[in-house]
């Protein structure tokens, strides 16, 4: 099935683009819609959620004027580095990339393997590592042009244990990215990370066990969707920022958690 666009031509001059991947659904989705109400022009990466980006398009069309969807398999490095200029061809010059897509399966130290490692490791760093490569390549094809990447990773890094650990690993390695990009590719491209807590429940909680977790923070509340993808629009906007990690979590990577909240 080819994937749902909508051609950006309702976008007006001078209008600035963002890649955000894994829009079609949850904290993505809330990322890409809140950058398209702040005038963004939203490409909108999907793996295999076909209905919802084709929605998460039409929503950002209806508050920004443009968008359209990017199929890819964020594992295959060919896939990845074939994404960027497929979203230049559709948009021409982009601004900007938002590396939300994130896989995400539980091992741990006895159960790890080197394939979960390598899953993960593909795509949660491997992915963003590329992508940020093809946005330098291309800001220098443009006189004068400077951009900005956003990396999501997670309070666990500040506070570990032992679940989730390819995961767990694959976003250290991104971490560390972040200071060796920002560092390389500066100053044409800025590198930032956005680390949120626990924001969105999942099959493993239910609702009265998500409530219950969301408020173990010194704050008495972690992140919501909408405070990470204020974030994110921050780090974008804020043009002396690069090479650090936004920790929004309402303060849990300050409280030590003996296991991940989905196994609490």
């Amino acid at each position: 099935m080819s994937p749902p666009t909508t051609p950006p031509s309702g976008a007006s001059a001078g209008q600035r683009t963002v890649l955000v991947t894994g829009a079609a659904k949850r904290l993505g989705r809330e990322i890409a819609l809140t950058l398209a109400r702040a005038g963004w022009r939203v490409a909108v990466h999907y793996r295999d959620s076909v209905e919802d980006a084709r929605k998460t398009v039409a929503d950002c069309v209806g508050l920004a004027g443009a968008s359209a969807s990017f199929r890819s398999n964020l594992s295959n490095e060919t896939a990845v580095r074939g994404l960027l200029p497929r979203v230049i061809e559709e948009f021409g010059p982009v601004d900007a990339i938002v590396n939300s897509a994130s896989t995400f399966e539980h091992d741990s130290p006895e159960t790890f393997c080197f394939a979960a490692m390598e899953k993960h490791m593909r795509a949660n760093a491997g992915a963003a590592i590329l992508l940020s490569q093809a946005l330098h390549t291309h800001l220098q094809t443009r006189e004068g042009a400077t951009g900005v990447v956003v990396n999501l990773l997670d309070q666990k890094l500040w506070n570990p244990n032992p679940d989730f650990v390819s995961y767990t690993l694959s976003k250290a390695a991104l971490e560390a990215a972040n200071t060796m990009l920002a560092l390389a590719l500066a100053p044409r491209l800025r590198v930032v990370g956005v680390a949120p807590g626990l924001t969105l429940t999942s099959h493993m909680l239910t609702p009265e066990k998500f409530a219950a977790l969301h408020k173990l923070a010194p704050l008495g509340h972690s992140s919501t969707a909408a405070d990470v993808a204020a974030t994110v629009a921050f780090a974008l906007e804020n043009q002396s920022i690069t090479g650090t990690t936004l920790l929004v979590d309402g303060g849990q990577h300050l409280m030590k958690f003996e296991r991940d909240f989905s196994l609490l």
